[in-house]
């Protein structure tokens, strides 16, 4: 049986012997046989939620797969980019997105990714989410993922580690929804093209140029946009702007180049939409970032 005091790694094979999972989930892409092993004890894992951290390398590609159990899906470092049939959703640090069961998804990782995430039966409590969502990681669900990690997995808990367990649960549909999911149209030719604005975003995009990428005429290519991703384009390039704008924070840029560089009029008017967005300032955010992580360190 796992247990929480270890940070497995993609290709971890020490899980124990395969178990035959039924028609609880669909693991059949699954080459990684660490990943396969590790979500086949899962399946069989007892108790009402389950908290596995995980390391994964940067490009590192989790293909197409379900759950019998929601997932919270926390990036603690690095980005995530999740892919459900309802579109594409980037979850930068500090933030996690909420899976629903049974949602066929795949995950792929923008850097290098510490992810902790935790497992949750359906019917565990009342009020749980029913749909994706991007949601902020308060101080106290933090702790307590940090906390739920150390607890032995898979079995039912009593006591402390049962209480630790309990808040958690009760905390998730209290979480900050964020307006950060940043959906990926399905049409290859219009994911191609948001690819390459969040691998180089740039403020000058347009309407017209994109329309005329893609052999469309403004008004149809308006049209789908909204469609498939639920957000006009300038909407779309804000928050994307704003997921390039993370890193380069966290790398210690300033906050002037930064907003310049993404094409923002003043400084000001950058904080004003980040603070919008996520609650914080810049300063505020980076901040309460990089106390999260040296709180975890502090407690491995």
């Amino acid at each position: 049986m796992p247990h929480g005091t270890k940070i497995f790694k993609a290709g971890d094979t020490d899980l124990g012997q395969s178990t035959d999972l039924g028609q609880s989930t669909d693991l059949g892409q699954f080459t990684d046989p660490g990943l396969l092993r590790r979500w086949q004890w899962l399946e069989q894992a007892v108790g009402p939620a389950v908290a596995l951290p995980t390391e994964y390398p940067d490009g590192y590609h989790v293909p197409q797969h379900r759950h019998s159990r929601s997932q919270l899906l926390h990036a603690l470092v690095g980005v995530v980019l999740v892919t459900t049939q309802h579109g594409r959703w980037m979850v930068p640090p500090d933030h996690a997105m909420w899976i629903p069961a049974g949602t066929e998804h795949s995950v792929e990782m923008l850097g290098d990714v510490s992810m902790r995430s935790v497992y949750v039966m359906p019917d565990a409590i009342a009020g749980l989410p029913d749909g994706l969502r991007v949601v902020g990681i308060t101080d106290l669900m933090h702790s307590l993922i940090v906390e739920s990690e150390k607890l032995p997995q898979g079995a039912e808990l009593e006591g402390r580690g049962g209480l630790i367990m309990s808040l958690l649960l009760h905390e998730i549909p209290n979480l900050p929804e964020r307006p950060l999911g940043l959906p990926f149209p399905w049409d290859p030719r219009l994911a191609a093209l948001c690819r390459r604005f969040v691998a180089a975003p740039s403020p000058h995009a347009t309407i017209d140029e994109w329309a005329d990428i893609v052999g469309m005429s403004r008004r149809s290519f308006t049209r789908a946009f909204h469609r498939q991703t639920g957000l006009s384009l300038s909407t779309w390039r804000q928050q994307a702007c704003l997921f390039a704008a993370l890193p380069r924070l966290a790398d210690g840029e300033p906050i002037t180049r930064v907003a310049l560089d993404l094409g923002y009029d003043s400084v000001p008017a950058f904080i004003t939409m980040f603070k919008r967005m996520l609650g914080a300032s810049p300063r505020l955010y980076m901040r309460g970032s990089r106390d999260s992580i040296r709180v975890t360190n502090a407690s491995a």
